[in-house]
């Protein structure tokens, strides 16, 4: 089958008019696509082609096998947000804030002991921990100003969050829960200098939706994709669900 007709299906069967080839290599078999908006994709050919049209982006990106064991990604508030409700949330987050303190953490060091002595992870443990970890970012997000609606403790809602179930035996060491903390060190002193900038940010968004009911995409798309950075980071060393360092990235 060409090539072009193999990308159409991977990204939403796009037209092969919106595909151009712009590079061949016949000695490899890994290929790529490279979308109009510059994201590199893998793909199972040889060639590199250009997608004209991005609304295809966010399908091909859900179907890659290159990306990261845990993603995160939250709804843009297009419509606007309250103003009253931003006014008081710091009131309104208490009950939802309590109860997710009640529900309690995720299962970390029962998770450690477990992949040292057995190098298994049991499957209840891992959808705990996911679904602990998608509440508490619904949470947080309301929290943060990025979504009006009250933190669901079982629907997804605009927050959508997800995790990789790893194969403990084959994908992860026996060992490098032991260390992880100390090699994660330099992702804790740019998320410490990260977290001040989106209080800064929390700050002006919170007169911004006062005045104009609307959260600037700048800043709403930089605290996402700081949160989606520590969600990578708390993926690796507490929830331990790879081995993958995790990468110095927003997006």
């Amino acid at each position: 089958m060409p090539f072009e007709d193999i990308a159409c299906n991977w990204v939403n069967n796009a037209r092969p008019a919106d595909l151009r080839p712009i590079e061949a290599s016949s000695n490899r078999r890994s290929w790529s696509v490279i979308l109009a908006c510059g994201s590199i994709l893998p793909t199972e050919s040889g060639h590199r082609i250009v997608l004209s049209d991005p609304i295809h982006r966010e399908a091909y990106m859900a179907d890659s096998t290159d990306s990261y064991p845990a993603r995160l990604d939250i709804d843009y508030p297009e419509s606007g947000l309250s103003r009253v409700k931003t006014l008081f949330r710091i009131v309104l987050i208490i009950p939802i804030a309590v109860l997710s303190v009640l529900v309690g953490g995720t299962l970390v060091p029962a998770t450690v002991l477990m992949l040292l002595f057995r190098r298994k992870y049991p499957r209840w443990w891992f959808n705990w921990n996911l679904e602990v970890t998608r509440f508490s970012t619904r949470v947080g997000a309301y929290m943060v100003l990025l979504r009006d609606e009250y933190p669901s403790t079982d629907e997804e809602q605009a927050v959508h969050l997800d995790l990789d179930y790893p194969d403990a035996s084959r994908d992860l060491n026996r060992w490098l829960p032991l260390v992880k903390w100390i090699l994660a060190i330099p992702h804790y002193i740019v998320l410490v200098v990260l977290g001040i900038a989106v209080r800064l940010c929390i700050v002006i968004a919170w007169f911004a939706i006062i005045i104009t009911g609307r959260y600037p995409r700048g800043l709403f798309d930089f605290v996402v994709g700081v949160n989606r950075w520590s969600l990578r980071v708390s993926a690796y060393m507490w929830l331990l669900i790879t081995d993958r360092y995790p990468p110095f990235s927003l997006k």
